[in-house]
């Protein structure tokens, strides 16, 4: 349980193509940006992505970094469809696998328990049975006989989560107003990787919160990254919104062009570019 501290490229350099990635945050909240942003600079690929998606989605997307993605929506929010992953879905550039919010839950919860499945009502009486015929149901072996889905474990090879603070051990807080299933994706990893707004002494972690912002356990973590703004452009809060602007570029921007000016470089380079573009505005 010592020191975790690692650069984001320390990180990535620990994963590999053709795992199963867990992307941690909601839509365009909480994203492990920076990670993604690493990520798209390696040569990692074939990946299957589980994420309540958002940005890194789109982004891995359009890169052609994806074989399947898992997901319950892939949103930017205030944009209601991710306009990059939108693309690459309508020319058939991954496979997809698309099941309720609450069954996505269950199967993170599966994999951290470590079981197989576990029972779920939703999706009964649902077109997600449909799309998905893999999918099994099962009868409570009780008297009251009621059939369930039986949600396969969303196992993970890795997770990237982001928090507002985290100590060098791999204790990660939450400042905001929703821990979006952030521990689950670590729970559900056999790796997981932290990244942070503000990398703090672990005294500090309980000045700044109540016990139960205290989201992720460092027995959960392999690497912790300190990444200032590294959510950016959703939002982390309560230290930065999302960059709405930003956002509406990023939106409306064909990806080869976007590509080319912001992540050409390091993530110095993001953000320099990113403030580039802030003067021109």
């Amino acid at each position: 349980m010592g020191d975790k501290t690692m650069t984001a490229e320390e990180a990535v350099s620990r994963l590999e193509s053709g795992m199963t990635l867990g992307i941690g945050g909601w839509g365009s909240r909480r994203k492990p940006m920076a990670l993604v942003r690493a990520l798209l600079r390696s040569d990692v690929r074939d990946l299957t992505v589980v994420s309540y998606g958002g940005p890194d989605v789109g982004m891995l997307a359009a890169a052609g970094r994806l074989r399947r993605l898992v997901t319950a929506f892939v949103t930017l929010d205030s944009i209601p469809l991710e306009p990059h992953y939108r693309a690459a879905r309508e020319r058939g550039a991954f496979e997809l696998t698309e099941v309720d919010e609450a069954m996505f839950m269950w199967g993170l919860r599966a994999a951290a328990n470590r079981l197989p499945f576990l029972p779920v009502r939703a999706g009964l009486g649902s077109d997600v049975m449909r799309v998905n015929p893999e999918l099994r149901t099962v009868t409570s072996p009780y008297p009251d006989g009621e059939t369930f889905v039986a949600m396969p474990a969303l196992r993970l090879d890795a997770a990237l989560v982001h928090v507002n603070r985290a100590d060098r051990l791999g204790n990660g807080q939450y400042l905001g107003p929703d821990p979006y299933f952030d521990d689950l994706f670590c729970a559900a990893a056999e790796t997981a990787y932290l990244s942070c707004e503000r990398l703090v002494d672990t005294a500090e972690l309980a000045k700044a919160g109540p016990p139960q912002s205290l989201l992720v356990k460092r027995h959960r973590v392999t690497g912790v990254v300190e990444a200032p703004n590294g959510a950016h452009f959703t939002s982390c809060a309560p230290d930065h919104g999302r960059d709405e602007a930003f956002q509406t570029l990023y939106a409306t921007t064909p990806w080869p062009e976007f590509s080319a000016r912001f992540l050409a470089g390091d993530e110095a380079a993001y953000r320099a570019a990113v403030d580039a573009w802030a003067e021109e505005r």
